[in-house]
């Protein structure tokens, strides 16, 4: 009985991995990428999730967007988790791509060390041409991990090209993208925005500046104003809102047209808008009750005299008893008389 010529076989799988090792290896190469990138994918988008879950469990809602009715600190942590989130997802990706590239690149006998120093030589005559990208990529990557924006904030930012205001949309590592109060979506290169101003940090002040006469009683109008805003602030709908309670700081300003009163009121941050808007109507309908008429604070006035009414003759006025003639008037002194020296003075 013939036996089973192992040694053939043998002989006959390794030729054929001689044949086939490149393309094997290039192909094990891209599955491990893609394997390892869909690993750390799934490692972040599930670290991401269960944050998520947890702020929503704590909080007893199903949608994130219910959070707007939640303490701020559960807001924060889910929009800074998931701007990182999104960040390491991309910095996951293009880092697998650039090693896989490389390694793919040695097995086709490239020289991997000749190609880093020709990258190198190609990126120093490129240095000034792509100073911009690097100076955007590092720029984002400090504002996210220093948490000065975050998806969902409200944000005024100063750039280079001039202010952008709105709600922060997607954060990248170059470009961040906000939608402003009109729907228009604004694309900001990171590396041009040099101050942030964000107003979804921490807490916010509802400030109202309310004119009112000199004719009208300060400590009523103080009071009426401070019981206005502390009814609103026992309002269920804004109880969670308003963090401390509302304060009247007095008399802001004097001007000739009216006495400005201040009315702060502490509230969460990216719900002072809505605050401000019902606490000015509440505050006209209490002003009415007390019967307080704000001033026009822009106000012209003009002297003139009536197109109807005879002119009086310059000079002071000369009163005359009945029958008496131009003789019998007074005679004006020089001192009554406006001379042009004494206008000038």
């Amino acid at each position: 009985m013939d036996t089973f010529d192992w040694s053939a076989l043998g002989d006959g799988v390794y030729a054929w991995y001689l044949a086939w090792r490149v393309p094997l290896r290039i192909l094990g190469v891209i599955v491990g990428a893609v394997l390892l990138r869909a690993i750390l994918r799934a490692s972040i988008r599930r670290v991401v999730d269960r944050v998520v879950g947890s702020v929503k469990k704590a909080q007893a809602v199903e949608h994130t967007v219910e959070l707007t009715a939640s303490p701020l600190h559960a807001v924060r942590v889910v929009q800074r988790t998931r701007t990182i989130g999104s960040v390491l997802n991309n910095l996951v990706t293009w880092t697998i791509v650039s090693i896989a590239i490389v390694l793919v690149l040695s097995e086709l006998q490239f020289s991997v060390t000749a190609l880093i120093a020709s990258a190198g030589i190609l990126g120093a005559a490129l240095g000034f041409g792509a100073q911009n990208v690097v100076k955007d990529m590092l720029n984002g990557l400090f504002m996210v991990f220093e948490d000065q924006l975050g998806v969902g904030d409200i944000v005024d930012l100063v750039t280079t090209q001039g202010p952008v205001s709105g709600v922060v949309e997607i954060v990248g590592v170059r470009v961040t993208q906000v939608r402003d109060v009109n729907g228009t979506l604004w694309y900001v290169r990171n590396g041009e925005i040099t101050n942030v101003g964000n107003k979804s940090q921490g807490w916010a002040r509802v400030i109202l500046d309310i004119p009112a006469p000199y004719t009208a009683d300060i400590d009523a109008v103080e009071k009426a104003m401070l019981d206005t805003a502390q009814a609103m602030a026992n309002d269920p709908t804004w109880r969670r809102k308003i963090l401390e309670k509302p304060e009247v700081w007095g008399i802001e300003s004097i001007s000739a047209e009216a006495l400005v009163i201040r009315l702060v009121v502490k509230v969460r941050s990216g719900d002072q808008f809505d605050i401000a808007r019902d606490l000015r109507r509440r505050m006209k309908i209490a002003l009415d009750d007390l019967g307080v008429a704000l001033p026009a604070l822009n106000r012209l006035v003009l002297d003139g005299l009536d197109a109807k009414a005879p002119r009086k003759p310059a000079g002071r006025p000369v009163s005359r008893a009945a029958g008496a003639t131009a003789a019998d008037a007074p005679p004006t002194s020089s001192e009554d008389e406006t001379t042009p020296s004494k206008a000038a003075d």
